[in-house]
């Protein structure tokens, strides 16, 4: 059985109740568990909190929400693997024979369901230990510039009249799913590693919350592209 695990904490400092803040009108929550169900790639989709207010909204979504989780694994400084291999433990110490996990943020609201079926596709087909979402920096990184004490330089001084197009272009994490083998996420394998592949996700469909400028801009992404879709 595949299981979709979403990490929702309480306690969020920057921005209040992040993972069940009303986002375009639902809890930001709901569209990671709505398109996870979509998917239909998934036995179980859980999610791990140690709050009861976000288990409540979780499971008005339809997510599962079968313990709490554990006091040490919820202060600001718990990596993600370590939560994810304690769902794992915990639902296959209930009787769960689990094989492949997706760990789901709470806050994607770009998500989609192909994407989640999509990248198990690519993920399962190539035996990966991990396939994450990835998407380009919209400017090239080799041409980035650092302030310090109000003065201006490079990071890579050398490509100062290197044209854009000549350079190497550049991703990042784009922060909405990690699907895994479990052994991948029980023995904490690293995420970069030469049996990791990428989903390479456009970047409109991209937006990393963490404060709430982002949340706005995130706002304002989804209300386009919904009125775009709307008009194809």
């Amino acid at each position: 059985m595949n299981i979709c695990v979403i990490p929702a904490r309480g306690g969020s400092k920057r921005i209040p109740k992040k993972n069940i803040k009303i986002f375009n009108g639902k809890p930001i929550i709901a569209y990671s568990i709505e398109a996870a169900l979509a998917s239909g790639c998934f036995g179980k989709v859980i999610v791990s909190t140690d709050d009861s207010e976000i288990s409540e909204v979780a499971q008005e979504y339809g997510a599962q929400v079968p313990f709490i989780r554990p006091q040490e694994l919820s202060n600001d400084y718990t990596a993600t693997n370590p939560v994810i291999a304690h769902a794992i433990d915990w639902m296959q110490s209930n009787g769960d024979d689990i094989n492949h996990v997706c760990c789901l943020y709470a806050t994607a609201p770009f998500i989609q369901a192909y994407t989640i079926s999509n990248a198990y596709k690519n993920f399962s087909k190539l035996s990966a230990d991990f396939c994450f979402s990835v998407t380009s920096f919209p400017f090239p990184i080799q041409r980035a510039i650092k302030i310090k004490n109000n003065n201006i330089s490079m990071f890579q001084p050398q490509h100062f009249s290197t044209r854009s197009q000549d350079l190497e272009e550049a991703f990042h994490d784009a922060g909405q799913f990690y699907w895994g083998v479990k052994k991948s996420f029980q023995i904490d394998n690293p995420l970069l590693s030469e049996n990791v592949i990428p989903y390479v996700l456009p970047r409109h469909l991209v937006q990393d919350i963490d404060t709430l400028e982002d949340w706005k801009r995130a706002e304002i992404m989804y209300q386009v592209i919904k009125q775009i879709n709307r008009k194809i």
